[in-house]
């Protein structure tokens, strides 16, 4: 049996502080719940808070990290070594050995025989290193780019963490809340709880608009250990007094910058500061950028950090960036002509900038005979759901989206992603091409640039560079500032030719191909 099997503590020992406080109150956390705003410099010039006042507040076990023999034999030297060949860094106090295999962390056997059944040979990187961390409830920054399996990396410990506690009692809210910028990542990481967490009959529920409101109060009203949500539609929830957050001991915020880059920083805040303060924060980012470095600083106390690659802005070297240099007016030729060389009945994502262009090209497509379909934020949930099951299916091969599909979209075997639209941002670029080459599969990515992303040429240049891709001369040039070239082209060899859904003497020529 496993040191994590089964659940603690007398069931009923939380059911004498709920308070009768709505959203608006505290619920006796201090200052509502946030931690002093007295810190210290911790780590990477990272303010840890001290450590808050937990006057009133009942004692819960986080730790739950015995290392294992085989992980305490290895030396300082060994432990360099292995993060080094796996390109992990960490920073903080008594920061854990990584675990080389699932067995050295010591998962209940519930848990394993899923990981068993998964297919997974060994951690990842980000799972190597975090699981320890979050293990020991330690407070964990996790800097990894998408598809480096760091959901999991998250939602064992949390499912560890929950058998741990008392059950909850009627009217007691989630004892783990994961925190996600989009329905989509959403919905996709309630799949894997609830994957993993069946076995222990752990109960959640996704908590995002866009549908009715009816099943997710009921579920928030029968009681689940854990909920993934988007902030709006729990700030909702939480208003409307359908759940509260008083029992909440572990906090995951997934895709942190993006979150930001939304705008939602202050429902984050609103949200936190309905959690006790001594609760264990899981802070998950692509990137590291300065707003999510002093959003950390509020609500991560002694935090271990772990970065995998560099911290610093770069693409999966799995994917293959080819970027050409068109007008405006040549793109959807360009578009056409791209999708006869490479269409062979693999998923193509192909992402634009505006719902409406997302839609006028979706038709256009369609009007020329290519299986496409569209997904952007005004379409309704159900009608989201389906294209995305159509596509996944591989009944609708090329799905046109816009930034809402960027992050946590996560469909197995897209083999080419296309920018028709540059985004209007380098962490977006490098999310939206991290749609392919996932989980250790290859991908190709394609990305038209005019002269209005110029602005950009420079970052792209060094993020193709550190990725080991050619870089046309005139994407080169217009990184040194000299105006595009005339003709839109590259000096570049023809693509291989596939076969496809389309008569190809339909009018259309075979265009030059990509460099």
């Amino acid at each position: 049996m496993s040191r994590y099997d089964g659940r603690s503590g007398d069931p009923g020992s939380y059911r004498d502080r709920r308070s009768e406080s709505g959203f608006g109150g505290a619920s006796g956390y201090g200052s509502g719940g946030v931690r002093s705003s007295s810190s210290k410099r911790d780590l990477d010039g990272v303010e840890s808070p001290r450590k808050p006042d937990l006057d009133g507040l009942t004692p819960f076990e986080k730790n739950f990290y015995v290392e294992s023999p085989a992980v305490a034999a290895m030396s300082e030297k060994e432990v360099e070594q292995y993060r080094e060949r796996r390109e992990i860094t960490v920073e903080g106090r008594d920061v854990p050995k990584p675990v080389m295999n699932f067995r050295d962390v010591g998962l209940p056997e519930y848990v394993m025989q899923e990981i068993t059944k998964a297919g997974f040979a060994e951690p990842t990187p980000i799972q190597a290193q975090g699981w320890p961390m979050a293990l020991k409830g330690r407070d964990v920054i996790g800097i990894a780019e998408t598809g480096s399996g760091k959901t999991l990396a998250y939602l064992l410990p949390a499912i560890i963490h929950v058998n741990a506690q008392p059950i909850l009692a009627p009217g007691d809210g989630p004892i783990v809340l994961v925190l996600a910028p989009t329905r989509e990542l959403a919905v996709q990481i309630q799949q894997e709880a609830a994957k993993f967490g069946a076995s222990s009959r752990i109960k959640n529920t996704c908590i995002h608009g866009g549908v009715p409101k009816g099943p997710q109060i009921r579920d928030l009203q029968k009681g689940v250990e854990i909920v993934i949500a988007t902030p709006g539609r729990l700030i909702d929830m939480l208003e409307s007094h359908h759940t509260n957050l008083r029992r909440v001991t572990y906090l995951v915020l997934d895709e942190a910058d993006r979150m930001l880059d939304m705008g939602f920083e202050p429902q984050i805040r609103k949200i936190v500061s309905q959690i006790r303060p001594d609760r264990q924060t899981l802070y998950w980012s692509a990137t590291w950028p300065k707003e999510v470095e002093q959003l950390a600083r509020k609500f991560l106390y002694n935090p271990c950090k772990v970065v995998i690659g560099s911290a610093d802005l770069k693409a999966n070297h799995a994917i293959r960036q080819h970027v050409e240099i068109v007008s405006e007016n040549q793109k959807y030729n360009r578009l056409v002509k791209l999708l006869e060389d490479i269409m062979d009945g693999g998923r193509i994502l192909i992402f634009m900038d505006t719902k409406k262009g997302c839609d006028q090209i979706t038709r256009q497509l369609r009007m020329d005979g290519w299986p496409a379909l569209s997904i952007h934020g005004d379409k309704s949930q159900a009608e989201r759901d389906w294209v995305l099951s159509e596509f996944k299916a591989g009944k609708s091969p090329i799905m046109t989206a816009t930034d809402v599909a960027a992050r946590g979209l996560d469909v197995k075997d897209v083999k080419f992603v296309i920018n028709y639209d540059f985004p209007g941002s380098l962490e977006d670029y490098v999310h939206r091409i991290g749609r392919t080459g996932r989980a250790g599969a290859k991908g190709t990515a394609y990305t038209f640039f005019t002269a209005a992303n110029a602005r950009f040429a420079k970052e792209l240049i060094t993020i193709l560079e550190e990725a080991g891709q050619r870089v046309a001369p005139e994407l080169a040039a217009m990184g040194r500032g000299a105006p595009p070239p005339p003709s839109g082209q590259l000096d570049s060899p023809p693509a291989q030719r596939h076969g496809g859904f389309r008569d190809r003497g339909r009018g259309h020529g075979s265009g030059r191909a990509w460099g």
